[in-house]
């Protein structure tokens, strides 16, 4: 995140994510900290991708495809295919069993604008 707010990566994030944030903060008992933190990513990453029928259709199709990928990092996935964005940046190592996407780790997701 820092690497986006000091813009030297170009990052969209799609609204499940930020529907994770406050899920993961109400979780664990921070709801302070919850909206908080939904705000700074908003803030950071201003561009949210909506989630569709057809991201979920596409979902859907992955999760047959790919028996232990998790709903939630196989819609992360059809968003970031769908869009026909570059790569997802994440430790997960998960997403890295979906052939057509390329998971990239934070550290090497450092890229300069043009």
């Amino acid at each position: 995140m820092r690497r986006v707010a000091l813009g030297h990566l170009d990052a969209v994030i799609d609204a499940e994510v930020l529907q994770e944030i406050l899920h993961r903060y109400l979780a664990i008992g921070r709801r302070n900290d919850a909206g908080r933190v939904y705000d700074l990513a908003r803030q950071i990453v201003p561009t949210v991708l909506p989630i569709t029928a057809e991201h979920l259709d596409r979902t859907r199709a992955l999760v047959v495809h790919y028996p232990r990928l998790s709903a939630r990092d196989a819609l992360h996935s059809a968003v970031v295919i769908t869009a026909g964005l570059d790569a997802i940046c994440s430790f997960d190592t998960d997403f890295d069993q979906v052939r057509t996407l390329i998971r990239r780790t934070p550290q090497h997701c450092l890229r300069r604008r043009a």
